[in-house]
């Protein structure tokens, strides 16, 4: 059942990739898994920063996850953003 809580959870998720730029790193983040934000910027062919800061909404959203390695930082989906994915796969 959904209660208050439920729905600034709801909201927080749908905040999360409700921008076309993030919804362009789902897909190529479902395509492409591992990538690093250097990798995610080059492939949108946008800057880096602006990566970064979309990246972050995403990871808040608890959409995609972050792993390290030894030199950079690696982003993959989380079973939450490939569900969402899916979804906003049916809108179109």
């Amino acid at each position: 059942m959904l209660n208050n809580k439920s729905f600034h959870h709801i909201e927080r998720i749908v905040r999360g990739y409700s921008n076309h730029r993030r919804i362009e790193i789902l897909k190529l983040l479902s395509e492409y898994p591992e990538l690093s934000v250097a990798e995610i910027a080059n492939h949108l062919k946008v800057n880096f920063k602006t990566s970064a800061g979309h990246i972050a909404k995403l990871a808040i959203a608890g959409l995609i996850m972050k792993r390290s390695d030894s030199v950079s930082v690696r982003h993959k989906l989380t079973p939450r953003g490939e569900s969402v994915l899916k979804f906003l796969k049916t809108l179109n």
